[in-house]
């Protein structure tokens, strides 16, 4: 059984800026011919089990839901007096071209706004300090973007000043900020975002979560995750025709995942030739008679040639009495599991006198900076547009999120700082020990 999500029905309540009074001119233009457009009655349940709803009907609860994204009939800002501004923070990931284009044109051509404001190098683009030029995001700018990677708007790591972001919003008489980024970067938007309230301002806050790990809080999928998988596939094809093509050949293949190994696991389970998958969420052992150590010589022993997949962030207890560094942003600079699994690995059969040929990919950073994929473009297209929507209706402090199939608005105070990881009694976990067959390698 996957874990019950602990959520409260009070706690899914989006806020808005005031009353919606404005007739959206999706609507007065009939591109919707009224049957789009989405009330804010609609609303997806966060727990679909029905054994669990019908639990809490009988105790006299109300389930939990989230309210349905998408555009209403009835919008806070006049279009053609509103100003927004678009950042997007933390590290790169494929998609972020999609969704700036997405959300420029949903703006200009759904809405009628014309003064759209590109955030170069993130927060640090606020700062007057930087010096950072802001770009002028139209149509003609965006139209292409899609086919690149990386972000037109460039990013940048580390904490700034709230207030002094919130200084900038308001020199620039901005009434919708718009924030691309990872867990850092919701939490600062719902610092932001509490701050303009204390101050009074009437400022939308909408953020779109980016993570390729796939690992935010009530977020079911992340943009960039289908174009991560797909092009670690092909170094798992890498891999294991250079493991098969050796005696004793060994394919490790390091991918990202620093807290969530949703990556190496469904890779693995998209190109069946792997053997071994490890993640932060599963402990295991490198030496004794069930360590990953005994399990690889079985493996060589019988076949002749293994594949092992390893998240950025499994094995770091074998670092234990490292000094704990950090990056810009505070957060734990992980130690290098793939190179030392590689050294740990042929020290081994080193000293039990057998010989192998190892091969060691890291495809990491050309994953980060690539195009997005198909899939991704459609998945970015539907997130920057609902964030349009979400901004235009006054909603504010919300994330746009794909829950149970639908698109919806997320309280960003529920999902910032916490993670979502592989339930190693899941279904997903379990189809990866089926696909590999290689059981548990703890000892004890």
């Amino acid at each position: 059984m996957e874990p019950r999500l602990e959520i409260e029905a009070q706690d899914t309540q989006i806020p808005t800026l005031g009353q919606a009074k404005v007739t959206s001119p999706l609507f007065l233009s009939g591109d919707n011919g009224g049957a789009n457009l989405v009330s804010d009655d609609e609303r997806i349940l966060v727990d679909v089990a029905a054994n669990r709803i019908t639990e809490t009907l009988r105790q006299g609860g109300t389930p939990a839901s989230l309210e349905l994204a998408g555009p209403r009939e009835k919008i806070y800002f006049d279009p053609s007096k509103l100003r927004c501004a678009l950042v997007t923070c933390g590290g790169l990931c494929p998609g972020l071209n999609d969704i700036i284009r997405a959300i420029v044109l949903q703006l200009h051509y759904g809405y009628g706004v014309r003064n759209i404001y590109g955030i170069r190098y993130g927060l640090e683009g606020f700062i007057a300090d930087y010096g950072h030029e802001i770009l002028d995001l139209t149509p003609r700018i965006v139209g292409s973007i899609h086919q690149m990677g990386g972000s037109i708007l460039g990013s940048s790591r580390g904490p700034q000043s709230i207030e002094q972001i919130i200084d900038c919003l308001e020199r620039m008489n901005i009434g919708a900020l718009f924030m691309v980024g990872g867990d850092g970067t919701l939490k600062a938007a719902s610092k932001i975002n509490a701050a303009i309230a204390r101050r009074g301002l009437h400022i939308a806050v909408v953020a779109i979560p980016k993570t390729i790990d796939n690992d935010i809080y009530l977020v079911s999928r992340s943009f960039g995750f289908d174009t991560a998988v797909s092009v670690a596939t092909q170094a798992i094809v890498a891999a294991h025709n250079e493991s098969a093509g050796y005696p004793n050949g060994i394919g490790l293949i390091k991918l990202m995942g620093r807290y969530s190994g949703y990556i190496a696991a469904t890779t693995a389970l998209a190109q069946q030739d792997v053997n071994f998958v490890l993640v932060p969420e599963v402990k295991f052992d490198l030496e004794g008679p069930r360590g990953l150590f005994r399990a690889l010589e079985n493996r060589l022993q019988e076949r002749g040639h293994a594949v092992i997949v390893v998240a950025e962030g499994a094995g770091q207890q074998f670092f234990a009495d490292d000094e704990v560094q950090r990056d810009a942003s505070g957060n734990v600079k992980l130690k290098d599991i793939g190179q030392y699994l590689k050294n740990s690995i042929q020290n081994y059969f080193k000293s039990i006198q057998v010989s192998t040929v190892f091969k060691y990919i890291d495809p990491s950073y050309m994953i980060r900076s690539l195009p997005a994929s198909t899939n991704d473009n459609v998945f970015c297209s539907f997130l920057g547009r609902d964030a349009v929507h979400a901004a235009m209706a006054g909603k504010t402090g919300v994330l746009i999120s794909h829950w149970n199939g639908h698109f919806v608005h997320v309280p960003m105070e529920l999902s910032a700082g916490r993670r979502k990881q592989i339930n190693p009694h899941g279904k997903l976990w379990r189809s990866v020990l089926y696909a590999t067959g290689q059981g548990s390698l703890k000892n004890t």
